[in-house]
């Protein structure tokens, strides 16, 4: 009875006195990148409640395209105004790092983000339907596929415009994550970019129900990862008695010295930490798509319309990582040898489960999937070399594997048969006769991939290889290496494929597609053979970005 007249006490002394409340203390400026693409994609919604439909695209794909770009400029200024380095801080009352690698993967993120609207806008792949152009994206995703509502859909030449505002809300979330400096700023994001992608993933115009049972599964494992997740942040309060990562760390470095004396009896527990910090990186692990928590990426990568699968392979690998690097080095740095064989395991089995399984696909989104899960694994090397070359080889490593997955999977809209794109492998025979400077380009976004000399996928990949090397890991760069050599394979097959096979009379054809899409695959060729060819200068960016405030 007492506890309750001493909360009552403490309403009636708040409410007599609002002026001791303190006010929130938010640094505008410097989360002005987020709250710049959050803003647009506010203003998005009610371009689609209030402007008429002949004019909702080119709104959406102007507002879209300078909002990214805004953000861009915007964090281009913070790291230029020296938050990526002397003034790194905690900003919004600790809820979010201000810091070089939150800005540098802010930064390609918000890149990556631009270039994929370009492959969302293109409405020149597919004919024209009933006089008017359309894109990937169903006409009336509300309506049951095939059915009446949806031909009249389609007959009226309706598009999907609503895509672009989901995909600044994806965008806002991914753009936090990385940067989230609490648990529960974590979660937040988490949920702010994930529900907007299973959205995305079930609004393909072709196969309508391969694209709904992928997001179905998008969905329904992201919800379990969601909750393992969320369990293991509550595991970590009850551990620390906070959600902040400075004072999680503080209590696993220090332990009975942090520990409050009346909660004493419940903080402290070791079993806490460990089973919280392992719910944790589960749900963090299932969005970069480790083993063993892949299982919805093939399915995924397949269903979901080809613009999404792009965005989707390359931001959400930049912000899962960005967010588990930051948990790994600033909360749990003091459980190094708790973390680090368990992280040796997963990296392992995911190089090798994700190269092995790829050599038996037979459609190219499922290929390049598997080929994301054995990037994930040659990532996760250098994030076990806990020092801050494992750091900027991370960050190098994300900017230059998105730009190559997000021209690859933009040369894979282009080629095309009646059924829309064709996806399985048998179909891009002789491709290299027929469109010889489309499969030059795959070609060497492929050879990126496998990680050749004079593309950026080399640089990466040594980089990451050093600093694993370095931190004493050479038998997970052994492994990574012969990875690499069987990943190898099945790139190198599809380029013998495409221009030492003979196309088939029946054979799909290459569209030509809009300058929106042409700029989106130029724009990946350039930075694949820029990071390949002079590295250096953005290893060094990388290098200067690789120390977290805390």
């Amino acid at each position: 009875m007492s506890s309750v007249a001493s909360v009552h006490s403490l309403w009636t002394v708040a409410a007599g006195a609002p002026g001791k409340i303190p006010a929130p203390h938010i640094e505008y400026t410097e989360l002005s990148p987020t709250l710049i693409v959050l803003g647009a994609a506010v203003i998005g919604i009610l371009i689609e409640a209030l402007v008429p439909r002949r004019n909702r695209y080119y709104s959406q794909l102007l507002l879209s395209l300078v909002a990214l770009a805004a953000a861009f400029a915007a964090v281009i200024g913070l790291a230029a105004g020296g938050f990526g380095s002397s003034k790194a801080h905690i900003a919004a009352m600790g809820a979010v790092a201000v810091d070089g690698p939150a800005l540098f993967l802010q930064g390609t993120i918000l890149l990556v983000s631009l270039i994929a609207v370009f492959t969302f806008a293109e409405r020149r792949l597919d004919p024209a339907a009933h006089g008017n152009r359309v894109d990937s994206f169903a006409a009336q995703p509300a309506a049951v596929p095939g059915g009446p509502a949806e031909q009249a859909a389609v007959k009226a030449g309706f598009t999907t415009t609503e895509v672009f505002p989901i995909v600044l809300f994806a965008v806002g979330g991914m753009l936090i994550f990385p940067a989230a400096n609490d648990l529960l700023t974590l979660f937040i994001a988490l949920e702010v970019f994930s529900l907007p992608l299973y959205i995305l993933c079930a609004l393909a115009r072709r196969q309508r129900l391969l694209s709904q049972e992928a997001a179905v599964k998008y969905f329904l494992l992201g919800a379990f990862s969601s909750a393992f997740l969320l369990f293991g942040v509550a595991l970590l309060y009850g551990y620390a008695g906070t959600v902040g990562y400075a004072g999680i760390a503080e209590v696993v470095s220090d332990g009975a010295k942090q520990i409050d004396p009346a909660l004493a009896g419940t903080m402290g527990n070791d079993a806490l930490l460990l089973i919280g910090a392992a719910l944790v990186l589960m749900g963090l692990l299932f969005k970069v798509g480790a083993v063993p928590f892949h299982m919805w990426t093939p399915d995924v990568y397949q269903g979901a319309p080809t613009p999404v699968t792009g965005f989707m392979a390359a931001a959400t690998k930049v912000a899962a990582f960005g967010a588990l690097l930051r948990l790994l080095y600033v909360v749990l740095p003091g459980m190094r040898w708790d973390w680090r064989p368990v992280m040796w395991g997963v990296a392992i089995i995911t190089m090798l489960g994700g190269a092995i399984v790829a050599i038996t696909q037979t459609d190219i989104k499922r290929l390049l999937a598997y080929s994301s899960i054995a990037h994930a694994g040659f990532i996760l090397a250098g994030v076990i070399a806990t020092s801050e070359d494992g750091v900027s080889s991370v960050l190098f490593y994300l900017a230059a594997y998105s730009f190559v997955t997000l021209g690859a999977f933009a040369v894979v809209t282009l080629v095309r048969d009646a059924g829309g794109e064709a996806t399985a492998l048998s179909k891009w025979a002789g491709l290299g006769r027929r469109s010889p400077l489309v499969a030059a380009v795959f070609a060497v976004f492929l050879l990126a991939f496998a990680g050749i000399p004079l593309t950026s996928g080399f640089a990466g990949k040594f980089a990451v290889f050093k600093a694993a090397a370095q931190s004493g890991a050479g038998w997970l760069v052994v492994v990574g290496v012969l990875s690499s050599a069987i990943a190898a394979f099945f790139y190198i097959r599809v380029i013998v494929l495409m221009f030492f096979n003979e196309p088939k009379a029946d054979g799909p054809t290459v569209a030509v597609p809009s300058p929106l899409t042409t700029t989106a695959i130029a724009i990946g060729v350039t930075a694949t053979l820029v990071l390949g060819l002079a590295p250096q200068y953005f290893l060094d960016l990388a290098g200067h970005a690789g120390v977290f405030v805390r």
